[in-house]
């Protein structure tokens, strides 16, 4: 199973990006999904998160700025940024709760780089 993150750039204050995040693998069925980041010099933390059936949840951080969704038929979880800050600067990663057949696990995403800065 592989979860590849995509999207990341440079974009300036106040700019929009829309991250994706494609799963591949024998995956028989996938549960929540999950964006977090990790800025230089700081520990991971959650930015959204989405069930299967769509209920959402976000950091504080975020709300009103950021939307996560995602596309059931492609395995897919998305990630769009509005009204971006300099302080949104750092490494996105995706997750995902993953039946593989054999257990539930966690599988995480390589991350893409935001970097917001003028």
């Amino acid at each position: 199973v592989q979860l590849q993150a995509s999207g990341g750039g440079l974009v300036q204050p106040g700019g929009t990006l829309r991250l994706s995040c494609a799963t591949s693998g024998t995956i028989f069925k996938i549960g929540d999904m999950r964006w977090h980041r990790q800025a230089p010099g700081k520990q991971r933390e959650l930015v959204a998160g989405i069930t299967t059936g769509g209920r959402t949840n976000y950091a504080d951080f975020v709300k009103g700025r950021f939307t996560i969704s995602r596309d059931n038929a492609k395995n897919t979880v998305y990630l769009q940024l509005n009204s971006l800050k300099p302080e949104d600067t750092a490494v996105y990663y995706c997750n995902a709760d993953i039946w593989d057949g054999y257990r539930w696990y966690i599988y995480w995403g390589q991350g893409t780089q935001v970097t917001v800065s003028s």
